[in-house]
């Protein structure tokens, strides 16, 4: 018997690293994840097959131009100034994305910590979100007039209510053991919040930051119908009146892009900030 003792601790160790997690390493986390340029192979074939079927004549170059046409016409906008019209637009989404945030964060905290002014505030809050943009307008002429004051609220009050709705969730649906076993450590108050509720809730803060953003681009292009003389949903308004669909297909592509370039400057604060979550994206 004392000849196989020494095959006791030998074995031991062979069990317990066979039973122990599996830890990826990160050469090859970084082989699972999926290369960036995969997200252009849908868009790029999306153009390579609008560009064959005008070529091939099955739908007119008036109606629907080619991507080669549409560059083109981005080339002549850029000669005419479109940076001004990009400039402009720009302005008036970060103005009222700033407006509109600014406003949903304290009252969506207030609502997401009171029960009280959540009975107060929200029904009234959820009968406006339902109200639709395009019934905006006729009021803000009235009470702002045709100047820059219409737009920029316009635009803030597309982004107000994703923000209010995200920051509202996010601390109303902080788990209760959580702020149980902060208050049994000796928190409260501030540190509470800056500790506890404010991390449990910062993913669905910062979805709705991004959700408000989205549809304060959205909301622009209605408020740039609102007698503007530039900006890119000018642009497009301009293309409907002239029947140019080039200009009108210019115009949404640049929307895309500033859109698609803002979510991802946004994007890229959210991981930096929730960069301490154990999730299935920070894993891969």
């Amino acid at each position: 018997m004392s000849s196989l003792d020494p095959a006791v601790p030998a074995a031991a160790p062979r069990l317990a690293a066979a039973d122990a997690p599996r830890q990826d390493s990160p050469s090859s986390a970084a082989r699972s994840r999926p290369p960036r340029w995969l997200g252009l192979l849908l868009p790029l074939a999306l153009l390579a097959a609008v560009e064959a079927v005008v070529r091939a004549g099955w739908m007119p170059a008036h109606l629907l131009p080619p991507p080669s046409a549409i560059v083109r016409t981005l080339g002549e906008l850029f000669e005419r100034g479109l940076g001004a019209h990009l400039l402009a637009s720009t302005l008036r989404v970060a103005a009222g994305f700033a407006l509109g945030a600014g406003l949903a964060v304290p009252l969506g905290a207030l609502v997401g910590l009171s029960a009280r002014a959540e009975a107060l505030i929200d029904p009234a809050f959820q009968a406006l979100r339902a109200i639709p943009s395009l019934a905006w307008v006729p009021l803000l002429l009235l009470w702002l007039g045709i100047d820059e004051g219409a737009k920029v609220a316009l635009i803030a009050i597309g982004a107000f209510f994703p923000v209010y709705m995200g920051v509202a969730s996010g601390l109303r649906d902080v788990d209760r053991k959580l702020i149980e076993v902060a208050r049994m450590s000796g928190l409260g108050g501030p540190a509470l919040v800056r500790r506890v509720l404010l991390p449990a809730a910062l993913p669905a803060v910062m979805t709705g930051l991004r959700n408000g953003l989205s549809l304060a681009w959205m909301f622009m292009v209605a408020a740039e119908l609102i007698a503007a003389t530039r900006g890119l949903g000018y642009l497009l308004t301009d293309g409907r009146e002239t029947g140019r669909a080039d200009i009108v297909l210019a115009a949404i592509v640049l929307l895309a892009l500033l859109g698609k370039l803002s979510d991802g400057g946004m994007a890229a604060l959210e991981r930096r900030w929730l960069a301490w979550r154990d999730t299935l994206e920070t894993r891969r």
